[in-house]
């Protein structure tokens, strides 16, 4: 079991701030996302969209504000757990909660934070006769964790954006064979990267299927192979050890609708003196939770998180009186 002070359900930017609002009270922070990286939706939706309103910058690439905010949180050497979904929460004291993902992984900590911006994020999956049966390691991914598991393996990857060029182009030199398929006849990503593709096509390192659609995937315990129709209505099977589908992501609030918390429009009301929760020890920060004249802005999601860390550190520490230190005398105090 990971123990920790304070568990932080979401990676993106409030979350990551937070670590650094956390740290300077001396409370370390474990965070969790089903994401397979840090940045919650800038990394994953729009890393290269330039961000205007971030105080003491004009403008920001969104995977230059996530970058900089793992340095500013890293004197405090968070943990992190990524590509796992928190299932349940059971608070079982006052301070002591213990949060299981879908992977089996717990985290015992005294304060639970969810910074889940608009929720979990899942994967839109397609209309895939028997696909759900080769999930968890079977075969099915939709995401990619580690790009070594596919060494050398027969691997399909389903998709027209950014994300499916982006992996066909990252996997081809890693897999022994990789064929890409697409539904319509032309991509929706970056220009270069649909270059990119389109070469290693005509170089037949990539084999491409364009107009046509995953009908059904088979296999014996574990993926064998997918059956793939064209508009034609002509039928192909394609051996695979691992299929890949990549059509993109959507938020939901997820088993977070089932912990008692009180919600309104799929938004976690908070208390605005500290952005606790209805459950004392559960907090709410960032596009996730609700109150009167909310801005869902990352700059106020950061000012919920300072506020946060001080409620926090009273609810940890009760009767002990904090003196209020700035950085600007006292610099970045580690642990």
């Amino acid at each position: 079991m990971i123990s920790t002070d304070i568990a932080i359900i979401g990676a993106g930017p409030v979350g990551l701030f937070a670590i650094f609002e956390c740290g300077l009270l001396k409370m370390r922070c474990h965070l969790i996302d089903y994401l397979p990286q840090a940045g919650g939706q800038l990394t994953e939706i729009y890393p290269k969209k330039p961000i205007y309103d971030i105080p003491g910058y004009p403008t920001i690439l969104a995977q230059e504000l996530v970058d900089n905010l793992m340095k500013q949180a890293e004197p405090f050497k968070p943990g992190f757990t990524f590509g796992e979904r928190v299932e349940s929460l059971d608070k079982r004291g006052e301070g002591d909660f213990v949060l299981t993902t879908n992977m089996g992984t717990k985290i015992h900590s005294k304060v639970v934070v969810i910074a889940g911006g608009l929720g979990c994020f899942e994967p839109r999956k397609p209309e895939t006769e028997g696909l759900e049966q080769f999930e968890n390691g079977k075969g099915v991914a939709y995401m990619v964790l580690d790009p070594e598991k596919f060494r050398n393996k027969k691997v399909v990857l389903a998709g027209g954006g950014d994300s499916a060029l982006d992996w066909a182009i990252h996997l081809q030199p890693i897999a022994k064979e990789l064929t890409l398929i697409h539904r319509s006849e032309s991509f929706r990503g970056a220009p270069d990267s649909v270059s990119k593709v389109m070469q290693l096509v005509a170089d037949k390192k990539i084999n491409l299927l364009l107009n046509s659609n995953l009908t059904k995937v088979n296999g014996n315990g574990h993926l064998q192979n997918v059956e793939v129709q064209n508009k034609a209505g002509e039928l192909s099977v394609i051996e695979t050890d691992d299929l890949i589908p990549l059509f993109g992501l959507s938020p939901k609030l997820g088993p977070i609708e089932d912990w008692n918390l009180q919600i309104d429009k799929n938004a976690i009301e908070v208390n605005t003196e500290d952005y606790s929760t209805n459950i004392p020890g559960i907090y709410a920060i960032g596009d996730i939770n609700t109150y009167k004249n909310k801005l869902k802005l990352i700059l106020c999601g950061f000012h919920e998180a300072a506020l946060m860390s001080h409620s926090a550190y009273k609810y940890m520490n009760p009767g002990v009186k904090y003196t209020m230190k700035y950085t600007t005398v006292n610099g970045v105090n580690t642990f």
